[in-house]
């Protein structure tokens, strides 16, 4: 059954990292036309890092054979340079009526959310069928 526990909780650990995935993939959309934070620049997309999680269960250090999950690293900035859009009228336009706009790519932040939400689906779907499981060997066993 160790094993099968470790599956669950591997697969459980996916639903809270897509979780947070789609969680900045809505906050970066939301931010998409926001030309001035609360440091006067404008919005700066971010992302989210994962790494390996592995289980620490006695079986999975002896066999090396445990399901690996996965975590939330962290929420990075995306560095890359700001978007320029001419627009003289706009209280944030330069000299040259230029505005800097958030890096956010609508499309991209769409591909990211529907990413992490078909992995959420997976991951339920994986859930369900080690719970099947669980349920038929219960039933065998009687």
């Amino acid at each position: 059954m160790s094993t099968l526990s470790a599956a669950l909780s591997a697969s459980a650990s996916a639903l809270n990292a897509e979780r947070t995935r789609i969680e900045v993939a809505v906050s970066n959309m939301a931010n998409a036309e926001s030309t001035r934070g609360p440091d006067g620049k404008p919005y700066r997309r971010r992302d989210v890092v994962l790494a390996a999680q592995p289980e620490n269960s006695f079986d999975a250090a002896m066999n090396k054979t445990g399901a690996v999950g996965v975590r939330v690293a962290g929420v990075v900035e995306d560095q890359s340079e700001f978007k320029r859009r001419y627009d003289p009228s706009h209280p944030d336009a330069d000299e040259g009526g230029f505005v800097a706009m958030p890096n956010v790519d609508a499309p991209e932040e769409m591909v990211d959310m529907l990413s992490a939400a078909r992995a959420y689906q997976a991951n339920l779907t994986a859930i369900g069928l080690i719970r099947d499981m669980v349920q038929k060997a219960l039933e065998l066993a009687r």
